[in-house]
């Protein structure tokens, strides 16, 4: 299959491999952040069901003009039915992987028929789609859109527990058994690491309306708990599974045997997934460190752990280095001294980041 073109070429008519050029990836992720809470839908099928949506709307367009369609800024349902291939359809979703065919792709659309999301009609020659009415993305596309920037802020336990817990849950979708259950078991533990320790979460939060849509969380760890770091992580994934027991016992402040920090999650909601914001947390991340290192002056050693591509893209720039890795699953310990990031210059270090649009934060 031909790989996408890069958007600042001008196509000289709408093809799947030029979509990104009509519709910009920063906008493909603002309406797949939507659609993550519908039942059923994951975030590669979201994507999926974006890109084919957007493609329809500006194949009518063009099918009705005299030429190409302006770019768009927003989405919403074709008048009707819009003719679609199954080659088309791969087209949109693998672009040049090799796992995409005809096949996958007809398969990934009976899915999003299956969802409510479009619906299908085939004549025995011609397949053709229609975007099913999605009234919660309707009403936020007629909202006029206000400016506003992402401030960082403590972690109010009254009110940010239960949209951080759901942001957790969508970005380790990948190692979480029960989502309602991790969500559930995650709220009750932000509310009691607080109260243990109110400097162990933070968010960046929305000057608008005030949610929360990153956060990162900065774990002192107890001197007798550092023994999990040289173990395979498998082992001590606690917030994602039905695990009973946390391997990881939280320090109190004023521990001079304290020495390492957990970075238990450090997310960015896909819609806001870009380099200031990336600067912006980890500035803050840096500024929370420095803060804990007053209550912890012994802590030397930062670990976390490696689960998706960005996660590794960010250790790669950061210079975090894979200590553990288990046997079984591509997952591992990373480790970084905490003196080496506190001297890091960030805007160096993220020059070269590249943001896909598919990465999970």
């Amino acid at each position: 299959m031909s790989s996408l073109k890069h958007l600042s070429e001008s196509p000289d008519r709408v093809e799947p491999e030029s979509l990104d050029h009509f519709f910009p990836p920063d906008r493909q992720r603002i309406y797949v952040s939507m659609l993550m809470g519908r039942g059923g839908l994951t975030r590669r099928r979201a994507e999926y069901f974006v890109r084919l949506w957007a493609y329809l709307l500006l194949k009518e367009q063009q099918e009705r003009g005299t030429g190409l369609p302006e770019p768009l800024t927003q989405l919403y349902p074709p008048a009707g039915s819009v003719a679609c291939t199954h080659r088309e359809a791969a087209e949109l979703f693998y672009g040049n992987q090799e796992r995409g065919s005809d096949r996958a792709a007809g398969m990934m659309i009976d899915r999003l028929v299956a969802l409510g999301l479009i619906d299908k009609q085939f004549d025995g020659q011609t397949l053709c789609l229609q975007i099913c009415s999605i009234p919660e993305l309707a009403i936020a596309a007629q909202k006029p859109a206000e400016p506003f920037t992402l401030e960082p802020d403590s972690f109010n336990p009254r009110t940010d527990a239960i949209p951080v817990a759901n942001l957790f849950t969508r970005a380790y979708a990948e190692i979480v058994k029960d989502s309602a259950a991790a969500s559930h078991k995650l709220a009750k533990l932000l509310r009691y690491w607080t109260q243990q320790y109110p400097k162990v979460v933070r968010v960046l939060r929305r000057s608008d309306n005030l949610n929360p849509v990153a956060f990162y969380i900065l774990y002192p760890v107890a001197s007798e708990s550092e023994i999990h770091f040289f173990q395979p992580p498998g082992k001590s994934f606690y917030l994602s599974n039905d695990v009973e027991e946390d391997p990881f016992k939280m320090a109190t402040p004023g521990d001079s045997h304290c020495t390492s920090i957990y970075i238990r999650a450090w997310v960015i909601d896909v819609a806001h997934l870009q380099k200031a914001n990336l600067k912006l947390m980890l500035q803050d991340t840096r500024d929370s460190l420095v803060e804990i290192q007053k209550d912890f002056p012994g802590i030397c050693d930062l670990y976390s752990l490696i689960i998706h591509p960005l996660h590794e893209e960010l250790r790669l720039a950061l210079g975090f280095q894979k200590t553990f890795q288990d046997a079984q699953r591509p997952y591992s310990w990373v480790y970084l001294g905490l003196d080496r990031l506190l001297e890091l210059d960030i805007d160096q270090a993220l020059a070269n980041l590249k943001l896909a649009p598919t990465a999970k934060l």
